[in-house]
């Protein structure tokens, strides 16, 4: 398994590298934003997981990490970061992050985040780990919209979204439980693994995400519905929909 590190601070990087080989990985550091962004487009030197901080000269990791996903979809990262608020966090998410992580961190946990992404990426050559029991097919159809679960894409009409590893986890949890109330505490464990790092706002940040690509009108869900003082609910087929099929 092979971690890139995107890390300014030499001593610092240095160190993860030191510790991540010793739990035998393949380390390669990066810098900067445009040295890591090398790595990914040489294809000699696969990268499984990226460790990425935020703040970096001249390109953040903000932008480094919306960078990766044009060139990679699957492929895990964590973002490292002294910025602890809600919406550094937020940033971190919307641009394509898996997990995020303040420092400072203790390495136990780092260790663990990083062998929990890869026992969950499809890029170790293994289904990743499902956050809920799968559909019975890798594809699932609903109200226009197309699911490719292997693919992690989302066909709307004749527009193909890609989704990062965290939001077809989520997207695959709710379409298994089809019309069953979801809280936000259940969704919390089982689809980050209790992240103590990952609030109920993070749930409701994702699904807004969602929504935008697969609902008609986001303001008006007909799909992923809340549930008030609860969580979520998926519907594949709103009751005027059947309705109107049945007429």
């Amino acid at each position: 398994m092979r971690i890139l590190i995107v890390e300014d601070e030499d001593a610092l990087a240095l160190g993860l590298k030191f510790n991540f080989e010793q739990e035998g990985y393949d380390v390669i550091h990066a810098g900067d934003g445009p040295t890591a962004l090398r790595h990914f487009q040489d294809e000699k030197t696969p990268v499984d997981v990226v460790i990425l901080d935020v703040m970096m000269p001249g390109m953040s990791g903000y932008e480094t990490c919306k960078a990766i996903r044009q060139i990679d979809e699957l492929v895990p990262i964590l973002m490292l970061s002294a910025r602890s608020l809600s919406e550094d966090r937020t940033l971190g998410f919307d641009a394509g992050t898996d997990q995020y992580m303040t420092k400072p961190f203790k390495l136990p946990e780092l260790l663990s985040r990083v062998r929990n992404l890869l026992s969950r990426s499809a890029r170790t050559g293994q289904t990743p780990r499902p956050a809920a029991p799968p559909p019975a097919s890798a594809r699932f159809d609903f109200g226009g919209v197309q699911v490719d679960f292997d693919k992690f894409e989302v066909t709307v009409g004749d527009k193909i979204h890609n989704l990062t590893t965290q939001e077809m986890q989520l997207l695959r949890y709710f379409i298994a439980r089809e019309g069953r109330v979801l809280s936000r505490y259940d969704i919390l464990e089982e689809v980050w693994d209790h992240n103590p790092d990952v609030t109920v706002r993070t749930i409701d940040n994702f699904v807004l995400r969602l929504r935008r690509i697969i609902e008609t009108n986001p303001a008006e869900p007909r799909h992923i519905l809340s549930v008030r003082g609860t969580g979520y609910r998926f519907v594949a087929q709103p009751v005027g929909d059947r309705d109107a099929a049945q007429t």
